[in-house]
């Protein structure tokens, strides 16, 4: 009997370990089955282009995984039975019809959404772009503003400082702001602050320095310090929340949502079940939690894949720490910065700015969209065959491997 290998979300994660577990094992041993929502691969880094109009590549899933062995499901996900080994869908089209996919190994890559983080009136009234309807939402809001009105970008986070460069440079006409908890790119070096607070001045954005939102109105933006902000359009962008199918579930999982995992992306409560990007709770240098983001995501999908891999296969595990190299921004399309970290993510006195590092930061996006629509590439061409049984019933000698591979 073959192996049954589900992959629950088809972002940067899920779509790069399911490509990777396929080219991985022989066809005759597993079936990889890709269950998305959507019929597409979303570009989420991209998503504040998106917001201001800008079209991108189309990219449909069956399509990128066409013979690679993958089976693509466009499904929405309603429920994980960890204990029975189950996934409950339902047709992505809304049909009332649900169905239940059984697994041998299940790849959690559900990822995040936008957090509101309980402010009063944000989920009414704030676009969001972690998704791209939410992105789409805020695209058709945006055009139909005439000038001189306010917009109100709330968080100084990376997404943030993308998305209220990417406004101002694109609709210089609007009145554009940005509110920020902190200091204006306080996670950056001198030379990178710097450079974000030439661009942002250049563009005509107005920042609100260390002030917290408390509220948000159709028509306003209320703050702690009592002052009221206008805004006829406010971008939520103050960080993001896991999918919450996991918490509902037997799964062991931190005070967020995220599912516990040891350093081969394994469930440490489940065996069977592996977490990558967003959804998993992954430590990289010095112990340190891994952010959201995927420069994060994506080395935990190949981890997770070659783990299961190796294990199925009877194999040598893999472990190659995840690190981080850089932190890319872009600042609108002729500007950007590329900053400098070290491998557990602080900033160092080294960036690369303006066109070059806008085009650094092009290049990037591109190539990680080009991995995903080629995921065999640069992988051994010949499968391995199934020698073990799976991952759950062989759970104690998995803990084993797991501890000699540290």
């Amino acid at each position: 009997m073959q192996h049954r290998i589900v992959v629950l979300g088809a972002g940067y994660t899920g779509a790069t370990a399911a490509g990777r577990l396929a080219r991985r094992l022989h066809r005759e041993d597993v079936t990889v089955t890709l269950v998305n929502a959507e019929p597409d691969f979303v570009e989420r880094v991209r998503m504040h282009q998106v917001a201001t109009g800008q079209r991108l590549r189309t990219r449909p899933l069956t399509a990128l995984f066409d013979g690679t062995g993958v089976q693509v499901r466009q499904a929405r996900v309603t429920g994980v039975d960890v204990d029975r080994r189950t996934v409950t869908v339902q047709a992505a089209h809304g049909g009332d019809g649900t169905e239940e996919l059984p697994y041998d190994t299940l790849v959690y890559a559900l990822g995040s959404g936008w957090d509101d983080q309980g402010v009063p009136g944000a989920a009414a009234h704030a676009h969001e772009i972690a998704s791209r309807a939410g992105a789409l939402r805020l695209r058709d809001r945006l055009a139909g503003l005439s000038a001189g009105q306010p917009v109100v970008v709330v968080g100084g986070g990376l997404t943030g400082v993308e998305a209220v460069t990417e406004i101002a440079e694109a609709r210089p006409d609007l009145a554009v702001a940005l509110v920020a908890r902190g200091g204006l790119g306080d996670w950056l070096s001198d030379k990178g602050r710097r450079h974000l607070r030439k661009v942002v001045d250049g563009l005509g954005v107005t920042v609100h320095e260390h002030t917290t939102v408390t509220g948000v109105e159709a028509d306003r933006v209320h703050t702690a310090g009592g002052t009221d902000l206008p805004s006829v359009a406010t971008v939520w962008t103050t960080g993001f929340a896991v999918h919450p199918i996991a918490r509902a579930t037997a799964l062991e999982v931190t005070g967020t949502g995220q599912i516990v995992v040891d350093a081969t992306m394994r469930s440490v409560s489940h065996p069977d079940v592996y977490a990558v990007g967003d959804a998993a709770l992954a430590l990289g240098p010095g112990d340190k939690p891994l952010r959201m983001s995927c420069a994060s995501g994506t080395p935990t999908a190949w981890q997770a894949a070659d783990a299961i891999a190796a294990r199925l296969t009877g194999r040598g595990l893999p472990h190659v720490p995840v690190r981080y190299f850089n932190q890319c921004v872009s600042l609108g399309r002729r500007e950007g910065l590329i900053q400098y970290v070290t491998a557990d993510d602080r900033a160092v006195n080294a960036a690369l700015t303006g066109r070059t590092a806008a085009l650094y930061k092009e290049l990037v996006c591109k190539a990680a969209a080009w991995g995903i629509a080629h995921p065999t590439l640069g992988l051994p061409t010949r499968r391995h065959r199934v020698v073990r049984p799976a991952p759950a019933a062989a759970g104690a000698a998995g803990a084993a491997d797991v501890r000699a591979s540290a």
